[in-house]
């Protein structure tokens, strides 16, 4: 399993990640996206408006590595934030369903190879890293 049962839940519980891709001369850019998580294959399904045509989606079709960071602010007094990051790599899929009228059929799907967690189980302390095969 990509992810464990306190992620997934997190997951599901935020709609807005930011994707960083690498672009054309070698600098990221990070995007604020909508996103939505596969729980069977562990893939995290990137969407949009006009996808196709974002310059996201064109980094990833020259360089698949990237990074997706959810994460929020619990409580400021006392301080508590929670997140996860994945880094990975990503492909470029056109023809999709389309869950919302204004979202394009194009997405980008994020193939997890490394999950870092913070503040999301109430079991761990700090961050856990997890290395995925």
């Amino acid at each position: 399993m990509t992810f464990t049962e306190p992620e997934l839940a997190y997951l599901r519980s935020q709609r807005l990640g930011r994707l960083a891709t690498v672009a054309p001369g070698g600098d990221p850019q990070n995007n604020p996206v909508g996103f939505r998580v596969d729980p069977e294959t562990g893939a995290i399904d990137i969407h949009g408006f006009q996808m196709g045509a974002s310059r996201k989606f064109r980094n990833v079709l020259r360089n698949p590595q990237v990074a997706f960071v959810v994460d929020d602010i619990v409580s400021l007094d006392p301080w508590k934030v929670r997140g996860i990051e994945i880094r990975g790599t990503a492909e470029t899929l056109t023809d999709q369903p389309v869950a919302m009228a204004h979202m394009s059929p194009e997405i980008i799907r994020i193939h997890p190879r490394l999950v870092f967690s913070w503040g999301v189980d109430p079991s761990a302390e700090g961050m856990t890293r997890r290395e995925l095969s």
